[in-house]
Protein backbone atom coordinates (compact mmCIF):
# COMPACT_ATOMS: atom_id res chain seq x y z
CA UNK A 1 0.00 0.00 0.00
CA UNK A 2 3.36 2.10 1.03
CA UNK A 3 3.64 2.16 -2.87
CA UNK A 4 0.65 2.98 -4.28
CA UNK A 5 0.15 5.98 -2.27
CA UNK A 6 3.59 7.47 -4.07
CA UNK A 7 1.58 7.39 -7.21
CA UNK A 8 1.61 10.91 -8.45
CA UNK A 9 -0.53 11.86 -11.40
CA UNK A 10 -1.39 15.11 -12.72
CA UNK A 11 -3.27 16.78 -15.49
CA UNK A 12 -2.55 19.65 -17.67
CA UNK A 13 -5.58 21.46 -20.00
CA UNK A 14 -5.14 23.11 -23.17
CA UNK A 15 -5.22 26.46 -23.86
CA UNK A 16 -6.87 29.20 -25.58
CA UNK A 17 -5.25 32.54 -26.98
CA UNK A 18 -7.90 34.91 -26.50
CA UNK A 19 -6.47 37.88 -27.52
CA UNK A 20 -3.21 39.21 -28.25
CA UNK A 21 -1.56 36.32 -30.19
CA UNK A 22 0.77 35.64 -31.41
CA UNK A 23 2.60 38.70 -30.36
CA UNK A 24 3.52 36.97 -27.61
CA UNK A 25 6.95 35.95 -29.51
CA UNK A 26 7.26 39.22 -30.30
CA UNK A 27 7.60 41.23 -26.78
CA UNK A 28 3.80 41.88 -26.67
CA UNK A 29 0.79 41.07 -24.57
CA UNK A 30 -1.86 38.26 -24.44
CA UNK A 31 -4.72 36.80 -22.41
CA UNK A 32 -5.29 33.17 -22.59
CA UNK A 33 -6.97 30.95 -20.39
CA UNK A 34 -7.09 27.38 -19.98
CA UNK A 35 -9.66 24.84 -21.62
CA UNK A 36 -11.36 21.97 -19.65
CA UNK A 37 -12.98 20.98 -22.29
CA UNK A 38 -9.50 18.80 -23.04
CA UNK A 39 -6.41 17.27 -21.24
CA UNK A 40 -2.88 15.45 -21.07
CA UNK A 41 -2.54 13.60 -18.04
CA UNK A 42 0.55 12.31 -16.94
CA UNK A 43 1.32 9.60 -14.46
CA UNK A 44 4.34 8.85 -12.18
CA UNK A 45 4.94 5.84 -10.09
CA UNK A 46 8.55 4.98 -8.32
CA UNK A 47 10.46 2.36 -10.03
CA UNK A 48 14.12 0.49 -9.92
CA UNK A 49 14.63 1.79 -13.52
CA UNK A 50 13.81 4.87 -14.73
CA UNK A 51 11.35 4.12 -17.66
CA UNK A 52 8.84 6.35 -20.15
CA UNK A 53 6.15 4.43 -21.36
CA UNK A 54 4.69 5.18 -24.87
CA UNK A 55 1.15 4.82 -25.08
CA UNK A 56 -0.44 2.49 -26.74
CA UNK A 57 -1.98 4.76 -29.48
CA UNK A 58 -0.14 7.89 -29.64
CA UNK A 59 3.39 6.14 -30.04
CA UNK A 60 2.44 3.09 -32.02
CA UNK A 61 5.41 1.00 -33.22
CA UNK A 62 3.39 -1.79 -34.25
CA UNK A 63 0.84 -2.03 -37.21
CA UNK A 64 -0.89 -4.67 -38.82
CA UNK A 65 0.26 -3.69 -42.50
CA UNK A 66 1.87 -0.98 -44.67
CA UNK A 67 -0.87 1.29 -45.45
CA UNK A 68 -1.53 0.99 -41.85
CA UNK A 69 1.82 2.37 -40.93
CA UNK A 70 1.55 5.03 -43.70
CA UNK A 71 -2.01 6.05 -43.06
CA UNK A 72 -0.60 6.30 -39.61
CA UNK A 73 1.97 8.62 -40.35
CA UNK A 74 -0.22 10.87 -42.82
CA UNK A 75 -2.85 11.15 -40.34
CA UNK A 76 -0.44 11.19 -36.75
CA UNK A 77 2.98 12.21 -37.99
CA UNK A 78 6.20 10.95 -36.16
CA UNK A 79 5.94 12.07 -33.08
CA UNK A 80 4.34 10.87 -29.89
CA UNK A 81 4.93 11.87 -26.12
CA UNK A 82 7.63 9.58 -25.63
CA UNK A 83 10.46 12.33 -26.46
CA UNK A 84 8.25 15.09 -24.64
CA UNK A 85 8.71 13.49 -21.55
CA UNK A 86 12.20 12.53 -22.05
CA UNK A 87 13.08 16.34 -22.81
CA UNK A 88 11.37 17.61 -19.94
CA UNK A 89 13.27 15.14 -17.75
CA UNK A 90 16.28 16.08 -19.20
CA UNK A 91 15.63 20.22 -18.74
CA UNK A 92 14.49 19.83 -15.42
CA UNK A 93 17.25 18.05 -14.14
CA UNK A 94 20.04 20.93 -15.85
CA UNK A 95 17.89 23.47 -14.61
CA UNK A 96 18.12 21.82 -10.92
CA UNK A 97 21.75 21.42 -11.51
CA UNK A 98 22.28 24.86 -12.28
CA UNK A 99 20.49 26.16 -9.43
CA UNK A 100 22.04 23.98 -7.00
CA UNK A 101 18.97 22.25 -5.97
CA UNK A 102 19.42 18.55 -5.16
CA UNK A 103 17.87 15.33 -6.46
CA UNK A 104 17.33 12.53 -4.37
CA UNK A 105 18.36 9.46 -6.19
CA UNK A 106 14.97 7.51 -6.50
CA UNK A 107 13.82 6.53 -10.25
CA UNK A 108 10.48 6.58 -11.96
CA UNK A 109 8.38 5.08 -14.60
CA UNK A 110 6.36 8.17 -16.48
CA UNK A 111 3.37 7.31 -18.69
CA UNK A 112 0.91 9.81 -20.12
CA UNK A 113 -2.52 10.41 -21.87
CA UNK A 114 -4.22 12.69 -23.94
CA UNK A 115 -7.36 13.84 -25.29
CA UNK A 116 -6.34 16.76 -26.95
CA UNK A 117 -7.21 17.09 -30.65
CA UNK A 118 -4.08 17.22 -32.68
CA UNK A 119 -3.35 19.85 -34.63
CA UNK A 120 -5.90 22.05 -33.18
CA UNK A 121 -3.54 24.65 -32.19
CA UNK A 122 -4.68 24.03 -28.40
CA UNK A 123 -1.45 23.15 -27.37
CA UNK A 124 -1.66 19.18 -27.12
CA UNK A 125 2.29 19.11 -27.01
CA UNK A 126 2.87 21.34 -24.53
CA UNK A 127 -0.07 20.26 -21.98
CA UNK A 128 2.14 16.83 -21.92
CA UNK A 129 5.14 18.23 -20.78
CA UNK A 130 3.70 21.12 -18.33
CA UNK A 131 1.88 18.26 -16.57
CA UNK A 132 5.38 15.84 -16.45
CA UNK A 133 7.05 18.54 -15.21
CA UNK A 134 3.94 18.70 -12.31
CA UNK A 135 4.81 15.66 -11.23
CA UNK A 136 8.72 16.16 -11.10
CA UNK A 137 8.23 18.58 -8.90
CA UNK A 138 6.20 16.65 -6.35
CA UNK A 139 8.32 13.50 -6.44
CA UNK A 140 11.72 15.35 -5.93
CA UNK A 141 9.71 17.34 -3.06
CA UNK A 142 11.44 20.58 -5.44
CA UNK A 143 7.73 22.58 -5.94
CA UNK A 144 9.08 25.88 -3.34
CA UNK A 145 12.46 26.04 -5.19
CA UNK A 146 11.24 26.45 -8.67
CA UNK A 147 9.09 29.95 -8.81
CA UNK A 148 6.18 29.57 -10.85
CA UNK A 149 7.37 32.31 -13.35
CA UNK A 150 10.44 29.78 -14.53
CA UNK A 151 7.99 26.60 -14.97
CA UNK A 152 6.56 27.81 -18.05
CA UNK A 153 9.94 28.17 -19.42
CA UNK A 154 10.81 25.00 -18.48
CA UNK A 155 8.22 23.46 -20.16
CA UNK A 156 8.80 25.62 -23.51
CA UNK A 157 13.01 24.95 -23.19
CA UNK A 158 11.75 21.14 -23.45
CA UNK A 159 9.70 21.39 -26.38
CA UNK A 160 12.82 23.38 -28.12
CA UNK A 161 14.92 20.90 -27.77
CA UNK A 162 12.94 18.81 -30.07
CA UNK A 163 12.59 21.80 -32.79
CA UNK A 164 8.99 22.63 -31.43
CA UNK A 165 8.94 26.86 -32.30
CA UNK A 166 6.62 28.34 -30.02
CA UNK A 167 6.19 31.19 -27.37
CA UNK A 168 5.63 31.18 -23.51
CA UNK A 169 2.07 32.26 -23.60
CA UNK A 170 0.72 28.61 -24.03
CA UNK A 171 2.67 27.62 -21.49
CA UNK A 172 1.97 30.05 -18.85
CA UNK A 173 -1.54 29.36 -19.20
CA UNK A 174 -0.85 26.06 -18.68
CA UNK A 175 0.71 26.03 -15.52
CA UNK A 176 -0.91 29.01 -13.92
CA UNK A 177 -4.60 28.02 -14.84
CA UNK A 178 -7.91 30.38 -15.16
CA UNK A 179 -7.40 33.31 -17.05
CA UNK A 180 -4.16 35.66 -17.62
CA UNK A 181 -3.31 38.34 -18.72
CA UNK A 182 0.93 38.36 -20.08
CA UNK A 183 3.23 41.22 -20.46
CA UNK A 184 6.18 40.23 -22.60
CA UNK A 185 7.87 43.49 -22.79
CA UNK A 186 11.41 43.49 -24.01
CA UNK A 187 12.91 44.78 -20.18
CA UNK A 188 11.32 41.91 -18.08
CA UNK A 189 12.07 39.57 -20.86
CA UNK A 190 15.46 40.74 -20.88
CA UNK A 191 16.01 41.28 -16.93
CA UNK A 192 13.65 38.29 -15.30
CA UNK A 193 13.86 35.70 -18.34
CA UNK A 194 10.02 36.04 -18.33
CA UNK A 195 7.09 37.98 -18.77
CA UNK A 196 4.71 39.45 -16.07
CA UNK A 197 1.63 37.29 -15.36
CA UNK A 198 -1.44 38.62 -14.05
CA UNK A 199 -4.54 36.25 -13.10
CA UNK A 200 -7.55 37.66 -13.89
CA UNK A 201 -11.22 36.16 -12.59
CA UNK A 202 -12.48 33.83 -14.64
CA UNK A 203 -16.14 35.04 -13.91
CA UNK A 204 -15.36 38.40 -15.80
CA UNK A 205 -15.56 36.29 -19.22
CA UNK A 206 -18.96 35.95 -21.46
CA UNK A 207 -19.69 32.77 -22.44
CA UNK A 208 -17.25 31.52 -25.00
CA UNK A 209 -17.90 28.74 -27.69
CA UNK A 210 -15.03 26.71 -29.24
CA UNK A 211 -14.94 25.29 -33.31
CA UNK A 212 -12.63 22.55 -34.35
CA UNK A 213 -11.59 20.52 -37.28
CA UNK A 214 -11.59 16.94 -35.98
CA UNK A 215 -9.82 16.06 -39.24
CA UNK A 216 -7.43 18.77 -39.92
CA UNK A 217 -5.47 18.51 -43.12
CA UNK A 218 -5.66 22.11 -43.92
CA UNK A 219 -3.34 24.02 -41.63
CA UNK A 220 -1.87 26.22 -43.77
CA UNK A 221 0.22 24.99 -46.61
CA UNK A 222 3.05 27.75 -47.05
CA UNK A 223 5.60 28.35 -44.43
CA UNK A 224 5.13 31.39 -42.99
CA UNK A 225 7.89 34.44 -43.64
CA UNK A 226 6.54 36.92 -41.06
CA UNK A 227 9.12 36.21 -37.83
CA UNK A 228 12.07 36.77 -40.35
CA UNK A 229 10.25 39.95 -41.55
CA UNK A 230 9.69 40.89 -38.23
CA UNK A 231 13.32 40.47 -37.24
CA UNK A 232 14.43 42.60 -40.45
CA UNK A 233 12.68 45.44 -39.47
CA UNK A 234 9.75 45.00 -41.76
CA UNK A 235 7.64 48.36 -41.10
CA UNK A 236 4.31 46.65 -41.40
CA UNK A 237 4.93 43.83 -39.60
CA UNK A 238 6.42 45.79 -36.58
CA UNK A 239 3.70 48.44 -36.59
CA UNK A 240 0.86 44.93 -37.10
CA UNK A 241 2.40 43.42 -34.00
CA UNK A 242 2.45 46.09 -31.67
CA UNK A 243 -1.27 46.84 -32.81
CA UNK A 244 -2.03 42.79 -31.97
CA UNK A 245 -0.29 43.55 -28.56
CA UNK A 246 -2.50 46.61 -27.69
CA UNK A 247 -5.53 44.50 -28.46
CA UNK A 248 -5.17 42.41 -25.61
CA UNK A 249 -4.40 45.56 -23.23
CA UNK A 250 -7.57 47.45 -24.38
CA UNK A 251 -9.26 43.53 -24.75
CA UNK A 252 -8.02 43.33 -20.51
CA UNK A 253 -9.79 46.58 -19.84
CA UNK A 254 -13.13 45.63 -21.47
CA UNK A 255 -12.72 42.56 -19.87
CA UNK A 256 -12.78 44.14 -16.03
CA UNK A 257 -15.41 46.71 -17.48
CA UNK A 258 -17.82 43.61 -18.97
CA UNK A 259 -17.57 45.57 -21.99
CA UNK A 260 -18.47 42.62 -23.87
CA UNK A 261 -19.39 44.27 -27.47
CA UNK A 262 -15.78 46.04 -27.12
CA UNK A 263 -14.39 42.19 -26.57
CA UNK A 264 -16.10 41.16 -29.94
CA UNK A 265 -14.92 43.31 -31.40
CA UNK A 266 -11.31 43.03 -30.45
CA UNK A 267 -11.37 39.73 -31.41
CA UNK A 268 -12.28 39.85 -35.08
CA UNK A 269 -9.61 43.16 -35.15
CA UNK A 270 -7.09 40.14 -33.78
CA UNK A 271 -7.82 38.13 -36.51
CA UNK A 272 -8.09 40.66 -39.23
CA UNK A 273 -4.47 42.02 -38.22
CA UNK A 274 -3.62 38.12 -38.31
CA UNK A 275 -4.62 37.71 -41.61
CA UNK A 276 -2.95 41.01 -42.40
CA UNK A 277 0.38 39.64 -41.75
CA UNK A 278 0.37 35.83 -42.34
CA UNK A 279 -1.59 35.83 -45.77
CA UNK A 280 -4.70 33.65 -46.83
CA UNK A 281 -2.03 30.25 -47.94
CA UNK A 282 -0.07 30.04 -44.65
CA UNK A 283 -3.40 30.68 -42.61
CA UNK A 284 -5.25 27.48 -45.13
CA UNK A 285 -8.63 27.82 -46.09
CA UNK A 286 -9.88 25.38 -43.88
CA UNK A 287 -9.15 27.44 -40.74
CA UNK A 288 -10.11 30.40 -42.86
CA UNK A 289 -13.61 29.31 -43.13
CA UNK A 290 -14.26 28.19 -39.44
CA UNK A 291 -13.55 32.02 -38.28
CA UNK A 292 -16.14 32.89 -41.22
CA UNK A 293 -19.02 30.95 -40.20
CA UNK A 294 -18.95 32.58 -37.19
CA UNK A 295 -18.94 36.07 -38.57
CA UNK A 296 -21.74 35.01 -41.15
CA UNK A 297 -24.13 34.38 -37.78
CA UNK A 298 -22.34 37.33 -36.52
CA UNK A 299 -20.43 36.54 -34.14
CA UNK A 300 -16.93 37.20 -33.12
CA UNK A 301 -14.46 34.66 -33.75
CA UNK A 302 -10.86 34.42 -33.52
CA UNK A 303 -7.69 31.41 -33.60
CA UNK A 304 -7.18 29.98 -30.61
CA UNK A 305 -3.77 29.46 -31.62
CA UNK A 306 -2.08 29.59 -34.99
CA UNK A 307 -4.62 27.72 -36.64
CA UNK A 308 -7.05 24.09 -36.48
CA UNK A 309 -9.64 25.97 -34.10
CA UNK A 310 -11.26 28.69 -33.30
CA UNK A 311 -12.81 30.53 -30.08
CA UNK A 312 -16.35 32.35 -30.69
CA UNK A 313 -18.27 34.86 -28.33
CA UNK A 314 -22.13 35.31 -29.66
CA UNK A 315 -22.89 38.67 -28.67
CA UNK A 316 -26.54 37.89 -29.48
CA UNK A 317 -26.92 34.96 -26.94
CA UNK A 318 -28.61 31.80 -27.15
CA UNK A 319 -30.46 31.72 -30.59
CA UNK A 320 -27.31 32.62 -32.47
CA UNK A 321 -25.16 30.38 -30.51
CA UNK A 322 -27.66 27.60 -32.00
CA UNK A 323 -27.87 29.19 -35.47
CA UNK A 324 -23.68 29.14 -35.37
CA UNK A 325 -23.98 25.24 -34.15
CA UNK A 326 -26.10 24.13 -36.62
CA UNK A 327 -23.91 26.06 -39.29
CA UNK A 328 -20.96 24.23 -37.98
CA UNK A 329 -22.35 20.83 -37.79
CA UNK A 330 -23.64 21.50 -41.78
CA UNK A 331 -19.62 22.21 -42.61
CA UNK A 332 -18.29 19.26 -40.83
CA UNK A 333 -16.98 20.84 -38.00
CA UNK A 334 -16.86 19.97 -33.87
CA UNK A 335 -18.41 23.08 -32.06
CA UNK A 336 -18.66 23.14 -27.92
CA UNK A 337 -19.37 25.40 -24.99
CA UNK A 338 -16.10 26.45 -24.18
CA UNK A 339 -15.21 25.33 -19.98
CA UNK A 340 -12.72 27.76 -18.61
CA UNK A 341 -10.50 26.10 -15.97
CA UNK A 342 -10.18 28.09 -12.31
CA UNK A 343 -6.32 28.75 -11.36
CA UNK A 344 -3.76 25.69 -10.32
CA UNK A 345 -1.38 27.05 -8.41
CA UNK A 346 -1.50 25.86 -4.74
CA UNK A 347 0.17 27.37 -1.64
CA UNK A 348 3.39 26.35 -2.11
CA UNK A 349 2.94 27.89 -5.67
CA UNK A 350 1.71 31.21 -4.52
CA UNK A 351 4.76 31.49 -2.16
CA UNK A 352 6.78 31.31 -4.87
CA UNK A 353 5.27 33.77 -7.14
CA UNK A 354 6.99 37.15 -7.45
CA UNK A 355 10.15 35.36 -4.91
CA UNK A 356 13.96 36.21 -5.33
Amino acid sequence: MEKQSMVIEHKSYARVGLLGNPSDVYYGNTISFSLGNFWASVRLEPSVDLVIVPHPSHDLVQFNSISHLVNRLQNEGYYGGVRLLMAIVKIFHNYCKENNITLHDGNFTLSYDTNIPRQTGLSGSSAIVSAALSCLLDFYKVRRLIKVEVRPSLVLNAEKELGIVAGLQDRVAQVYGGVVYMDFGKNHMDELGHGIYTPMDIDLLPPLYLIYAENPSDSGKVHSTVRQRWLEGDKLIRSTMEEVANIAVEGRKAILEKDYNKLAALMNHNFDLRRRMFGDDALGAMNIEMVEIARRVGAASKFTGSGGAVVVFCPDGPSQVKQLEDACHSAGFAFQPVKVMPSFLNEIDLQTVGSK
